[in-house]
């Protein structure tokens, strides 16, 4: 097995996602790794003039406060970690985050959608797992899972 020592955990505050950090967790603990908390924010999406009404700056505190939340749990169990609050299209901040990290290793959900949601949503995991330099493990929540 590979010694990651620079773990990368993108959330989005879902169950799934909380799967996957406790699954860093362990990988944290087990290798020594230390492990970046990654939320990524955006506007979104729809026609040009709804996005003007939306609070901006209260979005952004929405989401710092969320990712400081998981943190404070985390590091309770990895005191190395730390946490980052990006803007933009979640992917492409991922893989950006994963160069300007120096992360080994990519440790996220996957919401596992299927049919117009997956073509409309698309899937983040799919494409962190394309475009990644380093490798991608994918959690599902177990309960969410379709037989």
């Amino acid at each position: 097995m590979l010694p990651f020592s620079r773990i990368l955990v993108p959330v989005d505050f879902s169950p799934t996602s909380e799967v996957a950090v406790g699954a860093a967790i362990e990988l944290a603990r087990t290798f020594g790794a230390r492990l970046t908390l990654l939320h990524v924010w955006s506007i979104p999406s729809m026609g040009y003039a709804e996005a003007l009404a939306w609070p901006l700056e209260g979005m952004e505190a929405a989401a710092r406060a969320a990712l400081d939340d998981v943190l404070a749990r985390v590091v309770k169990s990895v005191p190395t970690t730390d946490s980052q609050l990006r803007f933009g299209v979640d992917w492409e901040r991922i893989i950006d985050a994963i160069g300007d990290e120096k992360s080994d290793l990519v440790v996220m959900g996957t919401h596992g959608r299927t049919g117009l949601s997956r073509m409309f949503l698309g899937s983040v995991a799919e494409k962190v797992v394309r475009m990644s330099p380093v490798p991608v493990l994918t959690i599902r929540a177990p309960e969410l899972a379709k037989p």
